[in-house]
């Protein structure tokens, strides 16, 4: 089957000499050393994940439960449209853990602190790449 659309493709697009279409002067070429070296600087596995696995699992948890509770029909997503203020609802999560570890849903507050706080630092990178462009 993929041989086939291969060869429709080929057919399709004929013999188009692709370089020339592409400017690669505006094409920012770095030495694959320096993508290994950046890569092996974010050891995500064996610097957070095989730090944490438990709580890592609690806030997947977590999510799961959230997406069930606010869609119960589809699949895992971040409703972005949901709430954003990370901070504050970070911080009563971390409050309401002092009287009482559980949530009214069964969730620990604690993890819903902690996706809380994930979220909060992935809305300020994604922020702060797009002030960079």
């Amino acid at each position: 089957m993929l041989g086939k659309i291969t060869k429709q493709l080929q057919e399709e697009l004929g013999s188009v000499d692709w370089k020339d279409q592409l400017d690669l002067d505006s094409v920012e070429l770095k030495p694959p050393f320096v993508e290994a070296d950046e890569r092996k600087a974010t050891p995500v596995y064996s610097g957070v994940l095989k730090y944490f696995p438990d709580a890592i699992k609690e806030i997947a948890k977590c999510s799961y439960a959230a997406t069930k509770q606010h869609h119960p029909d589809k699949e895992m997503f971040w409703d972005r449209n949901k709430s954003n203020d990370h901070a504050d609802a970070m911080l009563r999560h971390l409050i309401d853990h002092e009287s009482n570890p559980i949530d009214d849903d069964g969730q620990m507050h604690l993890a819903k602190t902690a996706w809380r706080a994930l979220a909060n630092l992935q809305t300020y990178i994604e922020t702060t790449k797009k002030k960079q462009q």
